[in-house]
């Protein structure tokens, strides 16, 4: 391995390499659809980063997080429509997921006598708003699941083809 940087403005795509272990040399020979030079343009922010080149530094690298980083901070579409996940253990994300769940269940009278006549109105919004906020924090939850489970499977402990397999 070449010696670590110690470049202090790092961006995550630099950082994901160095945690890696990998030199750029050895990142654009493993990725193979990146050259050197353009891995150190999109380390350094010389140039723009495409959503393909994320998707093959996610695979090389085994950090499926990266995918949601690029959507909710630099994909004008996702950022307003992608929720940022953060890793989290399994047990916070069922947990969450329960809590959230069991939250909306209580609300979910509620939300039939809202859009039962399929307008909200003026004083309904609040209590329609709060019943959003649960419903994004259920998509958050499932989104942190999936993520869970790409790492899962790029670290080798969950066999990719059995759970697709399973899946269909």
């Amino acid at each position: 391995m070449g010696k670590k940087s110690v470049k202090e403005d790092k961006n995550i795509y630099f950082e994901s390499r160095e945690e890696a272990g990998l030199t750029r040399a050895q990142a654009s020979e493993l990725i193979g659809t990146i050259s050197e030079s353009r891995l150190e343009k999109l380390e350094t922010g010389k140039t723009a980063i495409y959503p393909e080149d994320v998707v093959d530094l996610a695979r090389a690298y085994k950090k499926p997080e990266l995918c949601n980083y690029y959507c909710t901070h630099e994909c004008r579409i996702g950022q307003d429509s992608v929720p940022e996940v953060r890793m989290s253990s399994l047990s916070e994300i069922v947990l969450g997921m329960l809590s959230a769940l069991n939250s909306l269940d209580r609300q979910k009278e509620r939300l039939i006598d809202i859009t039962a006549d399929g307008e909200v109105s003026d004083d309904e919004l609040p209590d329609f708003v709060q019943i959003q906020k649960q419903l994004d924090q259920i998509d958050l939850t499932v989104e942190s699941l999936k993520l869970w489970v790409a790492n899962t499977i790029a670290e080798g402990k969950i066999d990719k083809e059995k759970l697709k397999a399973l899946s269909e």
